[in-house]
């Protein structure tokens, strides 16, 4: 392998990714805007706490037609999981139990994906097929989610060249999961079912930033349609990532594009240290053909120890197993991500297969942290057999548990010796990740014989594609020609108002950037101000078109758009009653006197101050209903002695 050591992330450049052949790509999950589910009539994006009834499931393998075991299936029944799904009944039926076939398809659903599908410029399908995937962690109560391919072969831009899509699916969502706390994992039911996209990009990015800035394309694109929806766990990532030597390694749902960077990052650090580590193992004469390792109860052997962890896992009747990893020495404090050690590997193994997750789940002669003490360690080695040049690895849990511990140690090392494992990884918070399963295998996918192909008519297509909105970047190159402030330039290209503003830029001469203010930052403006209200969804596409009618016809100034906008969330809705009306001559200038009044009662420091406090006077009944430059003209005139 080429000599290379990883730097501080910040410090990384793109010829350091280069040198160890990062590639990533994604696959993206985008909820849709429907009303109703994919494949049934439930209500589509109504979430609740509550639940009416509890239905314990068990997952259990079956063998394939050619008579094979699916690996993550395996992995899965090994963990020996209670599956609970807490259900509505406002938001779950008997399609989602497995109980009834499926209903025909969500039209409305399929109409969204191929409008999206040709926003990416994929070639469509003429035909759909629904195909079953499965999913043997408990989330989809049937073991496998119906999904269908739209579009294929597309791309977006990026930078100076292309980011290939490679497919566009149509599939149902997962349940949302509530714990999952040694033998049982809690879902609810009322996200199952929800219509979503799946998008799936090509490897084509070469940099963890790149991953972030095309995950953010892909938003912005389909957020661009106004047919998705928006909110946290709307829209999830699954980053896959790989170097020179390594294998694609899934980190799944990754919630927060921001997260990327650093994820993807360590993810490339850890491969390249794993791929090293099987380096060492290959020079000390470690291969798959001569690895060697058992395991041996020693729970007799630490029936006194004080080291508290074990101490009170013997005292709660639970057993000890030792595995001897032969050759090992040192290797479990081996870096594999930033302050992470390959001991971390094999107790992310334990902590999920075996179900072994109070931590510590383990320990290992390697650690240098305070663990038994040395006399223990050898009095273990000892009894079990193990040379100076191996590691011992104990770990605890009730009979069966234990057991599999140990033999989840024993997999997870011999696995070091051949490189990297094909795993799905969950990220964590402080940027590094930790296995959640064994990747499943190509066999995944088989035709569903419940639904029957549908065919996707020219009229159809014809029908979508003479509605299609303009991708975003084509908006965004636009705003910047109209000299618009930067930070609106993004959130105005997929906005429900966009085109309101091309409209009203285009046809009605409107100042583009008095518009672009009003339309992105007046909102997130009153967002702060009625925290307790559904902003967005008040100030919905029509109330602002009312909004800029009002302004293009001169019913209210440009200061009034925000009191209006302000009056119909105060009222709930737009109605022309909330339209201040103008002000005249003779109000204005009966505003001024007063306000002149008023100043002789207070005292200023300098003009300067007196002139500021007056055209507040003046403005704050006004604001909305006149030209403030024509009053602020006025009432400088009247304090350096003109007429009004």
């Amino acid at each position: 392998m080429t000599d290379f050591t990883f730097k501080p992330f910040s410090e990384m450049t793109e010829a350091d990714y280069a040198a160890i052949g990062f590639r990533s790509g994604l696959e993206i999950h985008q909820q849709l805007l429907t009303a109703k589910k994919l494949f049934c009539r439930c209500p589509a994006g109504r979430y609740s706490e509550k639940y009416d009834a509890e239905i314990l499931r068990h997952m259990r393998p079956t063998l394939s037609e050619l008579g094979e075991y699916d690996g993550t299936a395996l992995m899965e029944f090994k963990t020996k999981k209670d599956i609970i799904y807490q259900i509505h009944r406002e938001t779950v039926c008997t399609y989602e139990m497995d109980d009834t076939p499926p209903f025909e398809l969500n039209e409305e659903a399929l109409d969204i994906a191929l409008e999206i599908a040709m926003l990416y410029d994929c070639n469509m399908v003429d035909e759909i097929h629904i195909a079953r995937k499965q999913y043997l962690d408990g989330s989809i109560p049937t073991g496998f989610q119906r999904t269908t391919i739209v579009g294929v072969d597309g791309h977006i831009p990026y930078r100076d060249r292309k980011i290939n899509i490679v497919q566009l699916g149509l599939e149902e969502d997962a349940c949302r999961e509530v714990s999952d706390i040694g033998h049982r994992r809690t879902y609810r039911t009322d996200r199952l079912g929800m219509p979503l996209i799946e998008t799936v990009t090509a490897p084509d990015m070469r940099t963890p930033q790149e991953v972030s800035d095309v995950a953010n394309r892909l938003r912005w694109l389909v957020r661009s349609t106004g047919r998705v929806r928006t909110g946290i766990g709307a829209a999830r990532q699954d980053v896959n990532v790989s170097v020179t030597g390594g294998t694609r390694v899934e980190i799944k749902g990754v919630s927060r594009i921001p997260s990327i960077p650093m994820l993807t990052y360590s993810e490339a650090m850890r491969q390249w240290n794993l791929l090293r580590l099987r380096d060492d193992l290959h020079r000390r004469g470690i291969t798959p053909e001569t690895f060697s390792a058992r395991y041996d109860n020693v729970t007799r052997l630490l029936r006194k120890t004080r080291y508290q962890p074990i101490h009170n896992a013997i005292n709660s009747g639970m057993i000890l197993q030792c595995v001897t990893l032969v050759g090992f020495r040192d290797l479990l404090h081996w870096k594999t991500q930033t302050d992470t050690w390959f001991s971390r590997e094999i107790s992310d193994r334990i902590r999920v297969i075996a179900c072994l997750t109070t931590l510590p789940n383990m320990i290992h002669s390697d650690s240098t942290a305070d663990t038994i003490a040395a006399s223990e360690w050898q009095a273990i080695k000892k009894a079990v057999g193990a040379g100076d040049d191996d590691t011992i690895v104990i770990v605890w849990g009730d009979q069966r548990d234990a057991e599999t511990g140990a033999k989840e140690v024993i997999i997870r090392a011999r696995e070091a010796t051949i490189g990297i494992p094909s795993e799905t990884r969950q990220a964590l918070r402080d940027g590094t990740n930790g296995f959640e399963r064994i990747l499943p295998g190509p066999d995944r996918m088989y035709p569903d014989t419940d639904m029957p192909p549908k065919k996707i008519t020219t009229e159809r297509l014809d029908r979508i594609r003479n509605l299609l909105p303009e991708p975003y970047y084509e908006r965004e190159s636009w705003y910047r020609t109209l000299d618009i402030p930067t930070d609106v330039i993004t959130p105005l290209s997929i906005s429900s108002y966009a085109e309101l503003f091309k409209t009203a830029v285009k046809q009605w001469n409107l100042d583009p950037v008095a518009l672009s203010v009003a339309l992105i930052q007046y909102p997130k403006r009153l967002c702060r101000e009625f925290r307790h209200l559904d902003v967005t969804g008040i100030l919905k596409e029509s109330a602002m078109n009312e909004i800029v009618d009002a302004f293009r016809d001169g019913s209210i100034r440009r200061e009034g758009i925000l009191v209006v906008m302000r009056s119909v969330l105060e009222n709930g809705g737009f109605s022309p009653n909330i339209l201040p009306q103008p002000c005249t001559d003779a109000e204005l200038n009966r505003i001024i006197e007063n306000a002149m009044i008023a100043l002789e009662t207070m005292a200023f420091k300098d003009g300067d101050q007196k002139l500021r406090k007056l055209k507040g006077l003046v403005m704050d009944p006004l604001r909305g209903r006149v030209d403030s430059r024509m009053v602020m003209e006025k009432v400088e005139r009247l304090v350096s002695g003109g007429r009004s």
